[in-house]
């Protein structure tokens, strides 16, 4: 994989993909054991983010420095790409500069730009249509907790047709799994998306379903996973439309008794499970709730694997950036 970019999990196999768990596994236990493994010792990498992010720029700050390398981060106001630079030169002037670029922000076609001009590897951190390292990080927990990923039944709830959805279906699709979305039908995948999903599941024997019973689309899960209902970027005015919407899409620990005990939650993060933010103190005011889109018991309760999952995301992004630099 050197030299490549890793900008959605459309362009790598299934081997491939089950190549990079398996690596992320690997320098995973050797982190735990405390054994260096500073594979890129002399590279330089730069974190270019439109979008703040606490998991995706600590994963990649963390990732590169035990990888040996020096890491420049440039935030919100901190480049001039797409005020007083084009992406294609800002592309040239880092890759003149860096062995790798990483880029957090909004549509695909900016990291696909920024790949076609860099002549390094360029690294999705998320876009508005995919979130391939936070996928990694996903199966790697699931993988961790069930022993293997094949057959494995994954229920996303919510807002579906975002980059958590599609990507969690491309993921799914490319890995055998058993992938529900559960939303209104207004909030499915794009139908391009999902014809293209429903080829690579002929060939992996994956299963893909799109159900708006909750009560229904949770039977017999291993997985029910959510996302916050309003994304970084849309217009405040959207929480009153998303919450009315979405709310019978919340978590609840009756969905979780549903599914089974083996069924375990998990959220990319962060979560409005409580009032303990400004946005959620904000909304529960506002419309008088107390968690979104999912609620505290199954937030806090013994199913959730959430933090098990926070941490993947710096094994797995170290195995994207070991394997294409």
């Amino acid at each position: 994989m050197k030299g490549r970019n890793f900008l959605k999990l459309l362009d790598y196999t299934p081997a491939e993909i089950t190549q990079l768990i398996d690596l992320a596994a690997d320098l995973k236990a050797k982190k735990k054991a405390g054994i260096p493994h500073k594979m890129c010792e002399g590279k330089n990498i730069v974190l270019l983010f439109e979008k703040d992010s606490t998991r995706t720029r600590c994963a990649f700050e963390v990732a590169g420095s035990d990888l040996g390398m020096s890491v420049t981060y440039l935030g919100p106001s901190g480049s001039q790409m797409g005020k007083k630079e084009s992406i294609a030169d800002t592309a040239r002037v880092l890759g003149r500069m860096y062995d790798g670029i990483e880029y957090r922000g909004y549509g695909q076609e900016i990291v696909e730009e920024l790949a076609k001009y860099a002549g390094v590897p360029v690294w999705n951190g998320l876009t508005n249509e995919f979130h391939p390292t936070q996928i990694l990080a996903d199966m790697l927990t699931i993988r961790e907790h069930f022993g293997e990923l094949k057959g494995k039944k994954l229920v996303f709830m919510g807002d579906a047709g975002f980059n958590m959805g599609n990507s969690l279906m491309v993921g799914c699709a490319k890995l055998g799994m058993h992938f529900v979305a559960c939303a209104p039908a207004d909030y499915f995948p794009n139908k391009e998306l999902i014809a293209t999903c429903q080829e690579i599941a002929k060939e992996t024997g994956a299963k893909l379903e799109f159900i708006e019973d909750p009560k229904e689309a949770v039977k017999g899960a291993h997985v029910i996973y959510t996302d916050v209902w309003v994304s970084m970027g849309e217009p405040a005015e959207v929480w009153g439309y998303r919450i009315r919407e979405l709310t019978a899409y919340r978590v609840t620990q009756e969905l979780m008794d549903i599914a089974g005990p083996q069924c375990k939650f998990m959220h990319c993060l962060p979560a409005f499970h409580d009032l303990n933010t400004k946005i959620g103190k904000e909304m529960g005011e506002k419309f008088g709730i107390d968690c979104m889109e999912v609620t505290d018991e199954v937030f806090e309760g013994p199913q959730s694997i959430v933090f098990d999952e926070a941490e993947n995301r710096m094994h797995t992004i170290k195995a994207v950036m070991a394997a294409t630099l």
